[in-house]
């Protein structure tokens, strides 16, 4: 399997740069995995195509606003120098807090190096690869780096967004069942969900469960290797619970909203035999073509970049060809892409 086989064309014009005005104002296609085929709907009209025996399972996950710009000073330096910025991943054990962390310009931050951020002091610790450091907070405890994060943060939006995120993107880049805070990008499939909607699926009958799965940078790491399997996937962090997998397990149908459910209730499902069970830790899950899903029965998701690591898995679930023609017409119907575009729903 080459990672040729999931590339498509793109015209730039599609990628949405904004959200539309209204969570549930999306387009939406519908696929038909049995019968091979797709219609054009509204995401509004999710309920009428839900029902009792039904299960969404959503991504509590929140994003953080995790990009922090400041001033670097090299080692030895008596002032500040050129501008840096850091966008936090995850906490590590230490003390003082400690982060895992991409950094800019990473070849004029060596170990040693600090970043003023506001007067707050971040220094660069160890290296450890892809672009990765650990970054150190010596004036502050684990409140003080919330704080600092709450006060001058930055929401990381995704690099094909050219535009600096603005206060908006703050709420509209969080899902409506936020709650756990850990991601450096939304699960994007859960943005069109409003209050409204939700109301109106319970209204059906239909269950709600949430997991978390902690999306991380790797979600933008392209496949750049010609060979699938060569690809290695970055681990992240999820917890399936004990009154989730009793939800699934009751449910006639289990709906994934988006790729980051799919992956946290297959990891789980990976982790059990027999009837699937509460999981928790980190998954490095490679969902590819020939992977046989355990406990995915339907896929709400948006439209995916070519040939990366999330169209496999939706291809995975719903056969290549049958998605790439799907992916065809929905270009040809101009509709929108990736985080903040239109979405598609797979039965």
């Amino acid at each position: 399997m080459q990672a040729s086989d999931f590339d498509y064309d793109l015209p730039a014009s599609l990628i949405a740069q904004r959200p539309p005005a209204e969570r549930s104002g999306a387009r939406m296609l519908v696929l038909d995995r049995g019968a091979g085929t797709w219609e054009d709907a509204l995401f509004r009209d999710l309920p009428d195509r839900l029902g009792l025996g039904d299960c969404l399972v959503v991504n509590d996950s929140r994003v953080l606003a995790a990009r922090l710009r400041g001033r670097r000073r090299p080692p030895a330096a008596a002032g500040p120098g050129g501008a840096a910025e850091l966008l936090l991943l995850e906490p590590v054990p230490g003390t003082p807090p400690r982060w895992r962390a991409l950094v800019r310009p990473g070849r004029k931050l060596p170990e040693g190096a600090t970043v003023d951020v506001g007067g707050i002091e971040a220094r660069i610790l160890d290296r450890l690869g892809d672009g990765i450091r650990i970054v150190e907070f010596p004036g502050l405890d684990a409140a003080g780096v919330e704080r600092l994060l709450a006060e001058r943060g930055r929401v990381p939006l995704p690099p094909y967004i050219r535009r600096e995120a603005d206060g908006a993107d703050r709420e509209r880049y969080q899902t409506v069942f936020a709650r756990r805070g850990g991601s450096v990008a939304a699960p994007t499939a859960g943005l069109h969900f409003d209050a409204a909607v939700l109301e109106a699926v319970r209204a059906r009958g239909v269950a709600v469960a949430a997991i978390t799965l902690h999306v991380g940078a790797g979600t933008f790491r392209p496949v750049a290797v010609r060979r699938v399997r060569d690809h290695r996937m970055h681990a992240e962090r999820f917890d399936v619970s004990a009154q989730a997998c009793a939800a699934l397990r009751a449910a006639q149908r289990t709906i994934a909203v988006g790729t980051t459910a799919v992956r946290a209730i297959e990891s789980a499902a990976a982790r059990t035999e027999g009837p699937l069970g509460p999981a928790r830790g980190k998954t490095d899950l490679f969902i590819t073509p020939g992977h046989r899903f355990r406990a995915t029965g339907g896929l709400l998701t948006n439209f995916h970049l070519p040939k990366s690591t999330l169209l496999m898995l939706v291809a995975a679930f719903a056969g290549t060809e049958l998605v790439l023609e799907a992916y065809a017409h929905a270009v040809r119907k101009r509709y929108r892409f990736y985080s903040y575009g239109d979405c598609m729903l797979i039965v």
